[in-house]
Parts: structure tokens; sequence; C-alpha cells
């Protein structure tokens, strides 16, 4: 995260001081080593101040040639604006995309969009995090393939857009690390990884919450 970390200290003088903190509170955040993220370019209209990750779920070696593949990616966005936001509620706004590749029976299950979104605020939960003003979506899509694609198995595509407020901390502040963790805790479920026991995982644990049956390779 080297070069975003030069970018932020370039625009020091105009960028607010919780807003500093808040990203090196991301970059401080421990996850699992299943987890790769790296800084990615923020959207410039959505608040005057913006930080964005991107992250991947990666199982090692498990391609057909030995590849790795990815099991779920995302993308985290920090969005700020000191002067608050009314839709916000806070001066602080958290986007996050979370998508994977299920198994077609679990596409059709028609609780999927609410045990989805539970497995969110379950993460959330089960980090102890402080936030409001959630919403959000819940998408799946099923490909079916032709011609010369006809060999491929059908897939099923889920995608979970959310947003929240962070509660602010000291110095108005939110913890950033807590709410990134949560994030990545997220994506490891929808990628169908096992949960690690709470002693064992950085920063409090992986939600314990139902999981799909098994990774697919995408």
């Amino acid at each position: 995260m080297a070069a975003a970390h030069e970018h932020l200290a370039d625009s020091a003088d105009e960028t607010p001081i919780p807003f500093r903190q808040a990203v090196e509170s991301l970059r401080a955040a421990r996850l699992r080593p299943e987890i790769e993220i790296d800084p990615t370019p923020a959207p410039k209209r959505l608040a005057p101040f913006a930080y964005a990750l991107e992250a991947a779920v990666v199982e090692r070696g498990s391609g057909a040639d030995g590849e790795d593949t990815d099991l779920a990616d995302g993308r985290l966005v920090l969005l700020h604006n000191p002067a608050g936001h009314e839709a916000w509620a806070g001066t602080f706004r958290v986007v996050t995309l979370a998508r994977a590749e299920l198994e077609p029976e679990m596409g059709t299950d028609p609780l999927l969009p609410e045990v989805s979104w539970s497995w969110l605020t379950g993460a959330l939960d089960a980090r102890s995090v402080r936030y409001g003003e959630p919403s959000g979506t819940v998408t799946r899509a099923g490909s079916h393939y032709f011609g010369g694609l006809a060999s491929r198995e059908p897939a099923t595509q889920i995608e979970i857009r959310a947003s929240w407020t962070p509660a602010e901390g000291p110095g108005g502040v939110p913890d950033l690390a807590a709410h990134l963790a949560a994030w990545c805790d997220l994506l490891c479920q929808v990628a169908g990884l096992p949960p690690v026991p709470l002693e064992a995982a950085p920063r409090g644990g992986v939600v314990p919450l139902p999981q799909r049956r098994g990774p697919q390779p995408r």
C-alpha cells in the first residue's frame, strides 16, 4: 500500500486529520492469510474525500494447472464529508461490494437474499462493530452456456452491495480496522471458507455463520 500512502501524504495539507487517521486504521487491520488486498482508485464524486480497497479470497494452487483461484472478490470504499451528510447521519460512510460463485442448487434457495444479508450484519455484530443507517442489495444471477461453451456447468453468482455509517470514536475517528475485518469475514463466508475459531483468528475471529457447500473454482 506504499503508493496510496505517498498520495495521501502529498495532499496532507488539505486532507482532514480524522480521514487520514481512518485510512491508517484500515492499513492496520490484520486479516486472514487467504485475503489479498490492495488500494485501488477511489470514486471522486461521492464525497470530498475517499479511499478504496479491492480484495480477493484466494485458494492457493487449486487451479487445473496449479495456479491460484479467486473464490470471491469485492471492493470497500471509505467516504468522508467533514460537513456531514444527512443520509449518512454522520461524516463517514463505508460502501462495499462482495461477490462469489455459488453451487447452482444453492442459488435457487428462496431464502438466499435474507441469509446473505444476515452474513453481513452477523459479521459486523461478531466484531462488535458499531454502525448505523445500513442499506444494500443482494443480487443473484444464473448463467447457462450454449454452443462452444455448452460443456460448462451452469453457474450462479451472488453479489452483495451494502453501505453503512461507522460510529465515530475518539477524535471523531471510527475504528475502520474492525469494519474492514468484518467485511473480509463476509468475503470468506461467501467464498465458502470454514470459520476460524475466535481465539485463533486475527482481531476476534471469523463469523461462524451457515456456510455454502464448498467453494467452487472461478
